[in-house]
């Protein structure tokens, strides 16, 4: 977990071609209810190109296969100002 971030909070990073990267406590549950322990894991990476052999979790694949996937956060809206329309 980074220096700066709350000890509560989650950050996943949406890494350049290659996997989400989770940082801070979660559970990871399958679709039946099952948990991954994560015990002693304070971070851990999820596979998004789907060629990992250690599914959900990233071992590297993604840099075999060449995918691509430079995902981005759009800009901040920018609310108008308060005094249009007043």
């Amino acid at each position: 977990m980074s220096e700066n971030q709350p000890q509560n909070e989650v950050k996943i990073t949406v890494r350049p071609n290659g996997p989400f990267r989770i940082e801070g406590a979660v559970k990871l549950v399958d679709a039946q209810g099952g948990q991954w322990d994560l015990t002693g894991k304070p971070a851990f990476s999820l596979c998004r190109c789907g060629a990992s052999a250690n599914k959900p979790f990233c071992d590297g694949a993604h840099n075999k296969i060449a995918f691509q996937a430079n995902d981005t956060a759009p800009p901040p809206v920018v609310p108008p100002a308060a005094t249009e329309n007043s």
